[in-house]
C-alpha cells in the first residue's frame, strides 16, 4: 500500500472500471499494470482523479465519471496515518464511493487492502481498513478485496527507518514481500473476473527473516538501478 496518499484508478468505457485518484507525491505507479489485463479484454482503462473533477472526500465528479461503469477499481489511501485522520479518509471515501456506485449501478468493487489486516487491529490505519473493507462488504454491491503484502518496493524505506549509524536492527520476523507490478497486475485480473464478494491474497514468492534478509534487498535494490 502507498504510503503518501496517491492512489490510483481506473475507469474501461464499455465494463468501465474506476477508482479515486488523490494527489501527491508518488513513489509508485499501481496503473499501468493494472491496465494492461483490462485493456487486454476489450476495455479501455480511464484514469479519474481530483484534476480532473473527481474527489471521493467531497463527492465530486463521482456521479458523473461512474456513469456506464460497471467495475470500480479503489486503491486509494490515507494521506496521513494519523488514526483519527486515516479512519476519517477512509470511511468517507468509502462511504461516498459506494454511495455512487450504487446509485449507478456498479457491479463489482474491487478494492486493495493489506494481508493480515483484521489480525493488526491495535493498529489505527489497520482498523481504518478495516472499517473500510465492513464498509465495502455491508453495501451490497458485489466485490473482490485484493490483500497484499508489503511491497518489495518500500524494502529500502523500511530499511533506512531501521538504521543508526552503521547498525541495521530489523526484527527477526517474517517478510514476504511482493513487487508492486504484481499487485498491480492482481488487481487488473480481478477486475475483470467475477466478484468473488471475500478476500484474494497475492505475495511474493519467498518468505524470509527479515534481520537476515538486507543483503537480499541490497542486491535487489542495485538491480533497480
Amino acid at each position: 500500500m502507498r504510503p503518501d496518499g496517491d492512489p490510483l484508478c481506473d475507469c474501461p468505457r464499455s465494463r468501465r472500471a474506476s477508482a479515486p485518484v488523490t494527489t501527491g507525491a508518488a513513489a509508485l505507479s499501481l496503473s499501468s499494470p493494472a491496465h494492461s489485463p483490462l485493456n487486454g479484454h476489450g476495455h479501455e482503462a480511464v484514469a479519474a482523479a481530483p484534476n480532473t473533477g473527481v474527489n471521493t472526500l467531497t463527492g465530486e465528479g463521482l456521479a458523473e465519471v461512474l456513469k456506464g461503469a460497471s467495475v470500480v477499481i479503489d486503491v486509494s489511501n490515507s494521506p496521513s496515518f494519523e488514526d483519527e485522520a486515516v479512519m476519517d479518509f477512509f470511511r468517507t471515501s468509502t462511504t461516498n464511493l459506494m454511495k455512487a456506485e450504487s446509485e449507478a449501478g456498479v457491479a463489482h468493487h474491487v478494492a486493495l487492502s493489506v494481508v493480515g489486516t483484521e489480525r493488526l487491529q491495535d493498529s489505527g490505519y489497520f482498523r481504518a481498513k478495516q472499517a473500510q473493507e465492513e464498509l465495502i462488504k455491508a453495501s451490497g454491491i458485489p466485490y473482490s478485496i485484493v490483500h497484499a503484502t508489503q511491497f518489495f518496493e518500500f524494502m529500502k524505506a523500511i530499511a533506512a527507518a531501521a538504521t543508526e549509524g552503521d547498525t541495521v536492527r530489523l526484527a527477526p520476523v517474517k517478510i514476504q514481500p511482493v513487487a508492486s507490478d504484481d499487485v498491480a497486475a492482481t488487481v487488473g485480473r480481478t477486475a475483470v473476473g467475477d466478484p468473488v464478494n471475500g478476500v484474494v491474497e497475492v505475495a511474493g514468492p519467498d518468505a524470509f527473516h527479515a534481520h537476515i534478509g538486507g543483503t537480499r534487498f541490497a542486491d535487489w535494490l542495485a538491480r533497480q538501478q
